[in-house]
């Protein structure tokens, strides 16, 4: 199980892309960190999520 946001997700084996795909995030509207380090926005799509991996999303919210 990967930690996604606080939440149990059965994600193991699959990209930060394909995860952000599948959630219909917008990759230039969010920001990704894995265990604590930044992963850059190229990366997403060679980026495996692993068991025990703990996953931040973070959604920008334009507004004023």
């Amino acid at each position: 199980m990967v930690k996604i946001n606080g939440r149990d997700e059965d994600a193991t084996g699959v990209t930060v892309g394909q995860y952000l795909d599948e959630e219909g995030f917008s990759f230039s509207r969010v920001a990704v960190e894995v265990n604590g380090k930044i992963v850059c926005r190229a990366d997403y799509g060679k980026t495996l999520m692993k068991d025990g991996d703990e996953v931040e999303i973070v959604s920008f919210v334009g507004g004023g």
